[in-house]
């Protein structure tokens, strides 16, 4: 079988959001070369054959983000290019810059292309004890502390390493002690819940409305054997769920938490967390307003590149 690669020139912030669009028209995978990913990898001991890499000595863009979709040719995805790139220009309505939103289509004959693109993914450090490492790579944890966490970034959801994802993962390591129960709003990929039990959580159920999102999470959690025990679902946010819980963590854009505030005042324990990530600096007085108003307290704001994240807890005695 014959495919054709689309790809889309876009920026380091909406990778997830244009991956997301490429799967909804079905693509039959998706590759992610984030400029960004580079940034910070040292050289180490990385491949399937422990070779040392050099990052300076990889071919990587060193700007923005590609992300690129196959699709077979019975598709014909070439006539729904222009819609594609409709739907990546639109991604700015939602506070997401879409960059150039070029899309560029290539014929790619039969081949594995499903493995051509790992040579871009390596180990990555994204927070204090958690490391993400791509599901083919053979990495050793470098210390006792170090928490592994598998992915295959060649599913949709991207690879773990936004700075939107390591704000969570950082929200999470200082409100954690262990044996919480936790609700994780907007799986994606599952990164957050994998890492949270990897960190010691207690039971986690974990929800998005996406149902790609929801089998990417499941195979996710598969690879991952210490994180056994999630359970994955699709829901709206969380509609319908009736809990209580001592954190809810949501790493989604700001317009999806406003109406997620009252669900999860309702589902947290008094003196529960609740975890938010995906603002930017322009929603961030709106998210943060919408959380004192429902009665939250902001505990702590976390910065990353322009991302925002809030700590904030329902108080002990809800009367306070």
């Amino acid at each position: 079988m014959d495919w054709t690669e689309l790809s889309i020139m876009t920026t380091s912030e909406a990778v997830e959001a244009v991956a997301n669009i490429l799967m909804a028209y079905g693509a039959t995978g998706v590759s992610i070369e984030d400029a960004k990913d580079f940034e910070k990898l040292k050289p180490g001991r990385y491949g399937n054959h422990g070779e040392i890499v050099d990052p300076k000595d990889l071919t990587h863009i060193k700007k923005g983000a590609i992300v690129s979709a196959y699709y077979p040719n019975s598709q014909h995805i070439d006539d729904k290019a222009d819609q594609i790139a409709t739907k990546v220009r639109d991604l700015v309505k939602f506070d997401l810059n879409p960059g150039p939103a070029e899309v560029h289509l290539t014929p790619v004959v039969n081949q594995d292309w499903q493995t051509a693109w790992e040579k871009y993914y390596r180990p990555m450090a994204i927070s204090r004890f958690i490391t993400i490492v791509p599901r083919w790579e053979n990495y050793q944890p470098k210390s006792d502390q170090e928490k592994i966490v598998r992915l295959d970034p060649g599913m949709a959801f991207g690879t773990g390493t936004h700075p939107t994802t390591r704000l969570s993962l950082e929200a999470l390591e200082i409100v954690m002690r262990g044996g919480e129960s936790i609700l994780d709003v907007g799986t994606g990929s599952g990164v957050l819940s994998i890492a949270a039990k990897l960190m010691g959580a207690g039971q986690i159920n974990a929800f998005d409305v996406d149902g790609i999102a929801v089998e990417s999470a499941e195979k996710n959690i598969q690879l991952n054997p210490d994180a056994k025990g999630i359970h994955v679902a699709a829901n709206d946010l969380l509609a319908g769920i009736h809990t209580q819980v001592d954190i809810v963590v949501a790493n989604i854009l700001a317009e999806i938490i406003v109406p997620l505030v009252p669900q999860a005042w309702d589902n947290l324990l008094p003196g529960g967390y609740f975890l938010t990530s995906g603002i930017i600096k322009d929603k961030f007085e709106v998210v943060q307003d919408a959380m004192s108003s429902q009665g939250f307290q902001i505990i702590q704001t976390l910065k990353m590149k322009d991302w925002y994240g809030i700590i904030a807890q329902k108080p002990k005695n809800e009367d306070e």
